[in-house]
């Protein structure tokens, strides 16, 4: 998809009037390759081959608004009552950004009437009786220590003009959602309702996926911790592998439609010897397929390793029946059981021994606490998604786009999701990492 400078423009509530707190921060800063002031730009291509082939002026070339505090902001901070939602599955590091966010309006902007909303969108609707949490300095003080989240979760949507009608009766200004690509999806329909409605409700999202899957961001928040997590499993199986005749550790991790923590796991610790991905379909049987090239990596070295992304070879499964979760996600189907089953029936068909390791830590990943990385990455987020929002930027998420924090509109990321690209320097360096083949076919 080509990108233009009109797919990058993010919606405001309207001129900032109000002098900043952080203003005499900024004193007269200008650009330099630490910081982006707020009236520049931060270029969307980033090769000289991509620039020249746009064949237009410098003015001219698409660029996303700089995150950051701003010298003027939209809401009076003492007068303002902001709301903060997770949603979606769990991930390293929610907990973090719900601390940064109340830690950086409460301490920076001076905003005191902080709530959360339980369990997700769930939180807004009146049947469901989830009361709010009030959320202060002292009571988010260490919940960066704790897996998971403070306020729960919950997939499926709600009713996106019950929401508003919620804000509308808390008298919520600005609110905060946490989740992923479905969430955020929720989250530019409530902006969109409040805007129909002329209510001046900022709506800001922190992108969150564990699959790293997020399109126009560097990566999302959790996943350095969810591969490191899965680094451990993977030398693991790598060590039962080695300590047994024949040994074969297959180790099945997260990734529904993108390969990012399996190639990432694989490469972090050296001991993987096939990555199987959702981008790259392979074959398993023949004298190319997979099964036969683990045979033969199994005779030459005594062992091997496998990690397996959870939604790779789902061409395999074909004739298994489908069904969807609370979020309208095609449940996938079993690739590491039927994998597993596989290995057996063809060593077992070649009369070999085999001493087989399954593992699959998906929950142990996702529910740990962020590691120092992504607990930083999480505070500077939420210190981007504040400005943002006390700036009045509306229908918006913040990420971070070739180094730069930036503000990108919601309808951008939610086109479709990022992907391991098989002609990308990643899947190269597993393909030199692990010695396997081009292909299986």
């Amino acid at each position: 998809m080509t990108i233009t400078s009109s797919d990058l423009e993010v919606r405001t509530l309207g001129v900032c009037r109000i002098d900043s707190p952080l203003a005499v921060r900024l004193g007269a800063r200008q650009t330099s390759q630490h910081y982006v002031d707020e009236s520049d730009r931060v270029l969307f291509d980033d090769t000289l081959a991509m620039v020249t082939e746009r064949g237009v002026a410098v003015d001219q070339l698409p660029g996303f608004e700089p995150a950051g505090p701003r010298r003027k902001i939209y809401f009076d901070p003492s007068k303002i009552r902001v709301g903060i939602v997770t949603c979606g599955g769990l991930c390293p590091g929610l907990n973090d950004v719900i601390r940064g966010i109340v830690l950086q309006l409460n301490l920076h902007y001076g905003v005191r009437r902080i709530i959360g909303f339980r369990n997700g969108y769930r939180g807004f609707i009146a049947k469901y009786g989830d009361p709010v949490m009030e959320l202060t300095p002292d009571l988010v003080g260490d919940i960066d220590e704790q897996g998971g989240t403070i306020l729960g979760t919950s997939r499926g949507g709600q009713d996106s003009e019950k929401i508003v009608d919620c804000l509308e009766r808390m008298d919520v200004d600005v609110l905060f959602v946490i989740g992923g690509d479905g969430s955020m999806r929720g989250a530019m329909q409530i902006a969109q309702i409040a805007q129909k409605r002329d209510d001046n409700i900022a709506v800001v999202g922190i992108p969150k996926t564990i699959d790293n899957d997020i399109q126009y961001i560097d990566h999302s928040f959790g996943f350095q911790t969810a591969f490191g997590q899965a680094a451990l499993s993977v030398h693991a199986a790598h060590v039962e592998a080695t300590s047994a005749p024949n040994g074969v550790g297959l180790v099945k991790v997260m990734g529904r439609h993108s390969g990012f923590i399996a190639c990432s796991a694989a490469l972090a610790k050296g001991d993987a010897d096939f990555v199987l991905i959702p981008e790259v379909p392979f074959e398993l049987e023949g004298e190319h397929g997979f099964l036969a090239c683990l045979r033969r990596k199994v005779a030459e070295h005594g062992h091997a390793v496998v990690v397996l992304a959870e939604g790779a070879g789902q061409e395999h499964l074909a004739g298994e029946a489908v069904s969807v979760d609370a979020s309208g996600n095609v449940r996938l189907r079993d690739i590491g059981s039927l994998l597993r089953k596989r290995i057996l029936d063809d060593f077992a068909a070649a009369d070999l021994e085999l001493n087989l390791r399954y593992f699959d830590p998906s929950y142990l990943i996702r529910s740990v606490p962020a590691d120092p990385y992504d607990s930083m990455y999480c505070s500077r987020l939420a210190h981007a998604a504040v400005h943002a929002a006390m700036a009045g930027r509306t229908e918006t998420v913040v990420g971070r786009w070739h180094g730069r924090y930036v503000h990108l509109p919601m309808q951008l990321i939610t086109r479709g999701r990022s992907q391991v690209d098989p002609d990308g320097d990643l899947w190269l360096s597993v393909l030199e990492g692990t010695g396997q083949p081009l292909r299986f076919s």
